[in-house]
């Protein structure tokens, strides 16, 4: 195997398994935006971030019914994004010696805008910012396995795509809950999901790794 073909076997070999690589729609675009100079997948990954904030300043400055749907529509957004930087560089041969960088650092931006936001939204700001350290010490976790020589984990129960996922139930769910009675007890419960399922998905990745290493101790 040359030195391409392995260091597209490892990027493949640390990527989050998404079953929407698999759609024909989103194959469809990846081959549209593989074929364009603009953007780049580098360029997708910071549009995420940008997404990301849309997202954050609704839920801030505007919680109402829109302003949670908007926040919902910024979070799928940003997920696409991050679907389409890794298959526009992977599938469509635009990959770049940063991309790595690009891969990682604006995932940590949004999601600790969105979170942080979502704590203040709801008056409760300590619990947006230790759900957004415990969020970006999963990604830590994940990132020092592969340091090792370990395949990176993306399990749960709180990986980023379940994160999301909590949070954009809860702006739709918490639209209807303002509707009819004015109150943000979904945002809460999302909150507090977020930061007790980022600690418990930081203790599973921790635990994974600590196995594989005895595994491998034992197998010298």
């Amino acid at each position: 195997m040359d030195k391409h073909s392995s260091l597209q076997a490892d990027a493949a070999e640390n990527r989050r398994p998404i079953a929407s690589r698999h759609n024909r729609l989103v194959i469809g675009l990846v081959s549209f935006l593989a074929r364009k100079s603009f953007p780049t997948p580098n360029q997708i990954s910071c549009l995420s971030i940008l997404f990301a904030a849309i997202g954050a300043l609704a839920l801030l400055f505007w919680p109402g019914i829109y302003g949670l749907v908007l926040c919902a529509v910024g979070i799928q957004l940003r997920l696409m994004c991050n679907l389409l930087d890794g298959m526009v560089a992977l599938e469509g041969g635009k990959k770049t010696a940063t991309g790595e960088i690009f891969n990682e650092f604006p995932d940590r931006v949004a999601d600790t805008l969105l979170i942080v936001s979502l704590g203040y939204a709801i008056h409760i700001s300590w619990l947006g910012w230790l759900g957004a350290l415990l969020s970006a010490l999963t990604a830590y976790i994940r990132v020092f396995g592969g340091s090792l020589g370990l395949p990176q984990s993306f399990r749960g129960p709180m990986a980023k795509q379940h994160r999301m996922a909590v949070l954009t139930a809860a702006c739709l769910l918490g639209a209807i809950e303002y509707h009819f009675w004015s109150t943000q007890y979904c945002l809460i419960l999302a909150s507090g999901v977020i930061a007790v399922g980022s600690f418990i998905t930081c203790y599973t990745r921790t635990k994974d790794i600590a196995a594989e290493l005895e595994n491998r101790r034992s197998q010298a």
